[in-house]
Order: C-alpha cells, then structure tokens, then sequence
C-alpha cells in the first residue's frame, strides 16, 4: 500500500496535466465549442487536484508511522545536548535524565508494574574477646548474627517499607511505614519511622554504630508521623512520635528488651542491679523532634551543617512521670573517596523524684543509662576502589565516641573503631577492631567503672 502510493499519486498528476492540452488542441480544431463543455472540464480539473491533496496527506501519515523511533531519537539527542551544555556533570546525573526520557515514550504496556518488592540479608560473625577468658581460650566463637527481611515499593500512590529481623536470642521489627509523596521534593511517613537527628542516616561508618545508639540517639525508631521535605541545599524533617516502638510503657510485647533499638523501659532504683529488669517502669511518650540541615557544594567538597533536637514525655502504666530532651549540631563532609563525620549532642531526663540513672532494653537484655551526658563523635573513612577478584572496593575507616559528663559521676566512656570494609558483590564483611572503656557489648557498659577493653570482630553477610 505505501510503495504504490507514489504510482498512482504520479497517475493522477499525468491525467490532471493532460486535461487542458487537450482542451487546447480541441479549441485549434474546433472553432465553435460550447462554453458548457469548457466548464465540465474545470469541474474534473477541481476534483482531480482533490483527490491529489488526499493522497499526499495519506503518504505524509504513512511516513511517520513508518519511522516512531526518529521521535525517541530526537528527544533523546536533544536531552544529550541539555546535558552537554549543562553545569552536570557526565554520570549517574545525566543519565538518569535520558533514562526518564526513554520510559516516558514507552508504551504504556512496558512500564515496569507497581507492587512489593523483596529483600534482605544473611550474617554471621566471629569475635575474639580479651574480656571474656573462655572465648581467648576458644580463641574465638563464630556465631549466627542475623537473618532480616525486607519489603518496599509502591502500589498506587502509597509507598511501603519495613524490615523485620531475626536473631538466635530473639525477633524484633526495625521499621514499618507507609509513605505518601505531596511532590518531588515532600514525603509524610506514617508508622514506626527513624528519630530525625544526627548524621543520618547512621554517625558512624562500623558494625558497632557510635556510643549514640546505646544511648537510643542513632538510628533509632519510634511509632507515629514525619515529615520530610529534600531540595537541595535543603533537608527538613519533622516528626512526632506516640511512643517507642514497643507500644510504649504497656504495649502488648512480652518483654521490652526484644527491640532492635535501645529505648528507656524504666527508673533505676538504689540496690538495683545493672542488668536487672526494671522496677519502676517508664517509657517515652509524646516526642516531637525536628531536624533541619543544609549542604554547601563548592567544587568537589560536599558539606552538610545541621542541627537536631527532640522534646518528649515520660509516663508509667498510670500517670505522666516527667520528661526528657536532647539536641545536637552535626557535620558530614564528602571530598572525593573521603569521608567525615563530626558530632556533639546532649540529652537529659528529668523524672519526677529525680534520678541519676535509668534502664534501656534492647537486643534481650537491659542495662542501664546515666540520666543526663553529653557526646561526641568523629569518623573519618576511606572508600578505596579495587579490582583483586570478587573484591570491588574497600573501606578504610576510623570511628571515635566520647560520652562525659554524666549524671552521678560516673566515668566517660569511650569507644574507638579501626576496620575495614570489603564489598564482593553481594558479600559484604566488616573487620573491626574495637578499644573501648564502659562500652556494652565490649565488656561494659555506660553505667559501669571499668577498664579498657579491646575485641577483635568480623561480621560477614549476603545481602538480596
């Protein structure tokens, strides 16, 4: 049909132009012709030159339906040309324009489909602990650490995330939220979401995280509302949250140590032991918290500057018992493979009747907090690309936590990390070597008045 288009569109042009020669020689011929005659000939002369201009259309038609991949191409050169003449630089950046270019003139058939995506990951460890006189003798235990579960994606308008973690000692969930996108630029999440405050998302670089997070200061996760807004230079979050996320003082758990994060369960009581489970208890109540940072971008130096606080409750099973407070200013810096993290915060309790210490649960067990400290951290790691079989790349990092000034008198903690991170593909392995004083999971605690410490560990994991 498209090859004979031109024939016959030639066809008629040649009758067309043959009409009036020979109405020309019929005149030299012919003397007298009528002037009906003449009028029939413009008639057929008109509907020829119609017929004409509906044949080109019908071939104009054919032509770009013939070729739909010149329009892909165009938008895609003209894309290319935006970023070659854009501040951008050539990357993941420009590419990711292009690729969106490409999806939007996709048929709508080859969309990627909405729906719930699965992942998550397999560890195990081994550690050589000096504190801890049979495992020297072992001279080490290898031991399961995690199996977790993770679910994210999108159906409809609504975005879900969450993870769930598996452990030998105990199951807990990490986060579970649902998530709406008023733009680009602005997310409210609904459900067990992470506290905004400090680097984020973790102010730290190892497996062991800072001091912070025993202290329920990183990378912890409570039940309620946040709001995200992200445009660069700007990142704001606001949030407030019911309770932890254990349901609060008399959430429907059977024990509120089984939690991933480290939450304050209870009052320490004079004579009570450091690990014993609480006997007065409490827990947070009524938090808002506020994060608000801002990036600074010149050449190849990426610094963000921010601050954090947060404001809540304290209740028991029957009555309000006091409240609590915290705040930080903080500094994450990126300058080519380097990165650094520096911190200060502060938090206190203030529980009616006074008390200089409380107890936290987590990872089934507790321990036990000073009620007031001041922290600091400052990391420092290398990301150093390589290429010596599955290894692709190497993390050298430097992780160092303070924790003084804490209620009681008790004395500071610390915390130093030294290890290296390796990426094999999926496989990913921490070795760190941790000095430590007063620091749980390296023969101590924050309540404690011991010595210095040291472990030798490797955590090693598949990640789907």
């Amino acid at each position: 049909m498209y090859k004979s288009i031109p024939y016959t569109l030639g066809v008629c042009v040649a009758a067309a132009l043959s009409v009036p020669s020979m109405t020309m020689a019929a005149e030299v011929g012919q003397a007298a012709v009528s002037s009906q005659a003449t009028s029939a000939t413009s008639i057929q002369i008109n509907a020829m030159q119609r017929q004409i201009d509906l044949l080109q259309q019908q071939l104009n038609a054919l032509r770009a339906a013939a070729s739909p991949a010149g329009t892909k191409e165009a938008a895609t050169a003209q894309l290319a040309n935006e970023n070659a003449t854009s501040a951008e630089p050539i990357g993941k950046a420009g590419d990711e324009k292009i690729l969106v270019a490409e999806a939007a003139l996709q048929p709508a058939a080859e969309k990627p489909e909405e729906g719930i995506q699965f992942g998550g990951a397999m560890r195990f460890q081994y550690s050589y602990e000096d504190y801890d006189r049979d495992n020297k003798h072992r001279k080490g235990d290898v031991d399961f650490d995690i199996f977790r579960l993770n679910m994210h994606g999108k159906v409809g308008d609504i975005e879900l995330q969450a993870e769930w973690r598996w452990f030998q000692y105990m199951s807990a969930i990490k986060f579970a939220w649902l998530g709406y996108d008023f733009s680009e630029t602005s997310q409210v999440q609904l459900g067990i979401t992470r506290i905004p405050f400090g680097n984020q998302p973790y102010d730290s670089h190892s497996y062991f995280f800072s001091s912070n997070y025993y202290l329920g200061l990183e990378d912890t996760y409570h039940a309620g509302a946040q709001y995200i807004y992200s445009s660069d230079p700007w990142n704001v979050q606001l949030a407030f949250f019911k309770n932890d996320a254990m349901g609060g003082v008399d959430g429907f758990v059977s024990d509120r140590s089984n939690s991933y994060s480290y939450n304050v369960v209870g009052v320490r009581s004079p004579g009570e032991g450091i690990f014993d489970d609480p006997q007065r208890q409490i827990g947070s109540a009524d938090m808002s918290a506020a994060r608000v940072a801002y990036t600074f971008k010149p050449g190849d130096l990426k610094l963000e500057l921010g601050a954090s606080g947060l404001y809540g409750g304290l209740e028991s099973p029957t009555a309000s018992v006091g409240n609590y407070h915290a705040y930080a200013v903080h500094m994450n810096a990126d300058y080519a493979r380097w990165n650094v993290q520096v911190q200060a915060a502060r938090y206190q309790y203030n529980v009616d009747g006074g008390a200089d210490l409380l107890a936290v649960g987590a990872y089934a067990f507790y321990d036990t907090i000073p009620a007031r400290a001041d922290t600091y951290t400052f990391n420092v790691k290398y990301h150093q690309p390589v290429q010596w079989g599955p290894i692709q790349s190497l993390d050298f990092y430097n992780d160092y936590s303070l924790v003084s000034h804490k209620s009681g008198g008790l004395p500071n903690t610390f915390m130093n990390v030294f290890g290296v991170g390796v990426s094999a593909g999926d496989l990913y392995t921490y070795l760190d070597f941790l000095t430590a004083r007063n620091q749980p999971f390296v023969g101590g605690t924050m309540a404690g008045d011991g010595k210095v410490e040291h472990r030798f560990n490797i955590n090693f994991g598949f990640y789907f």
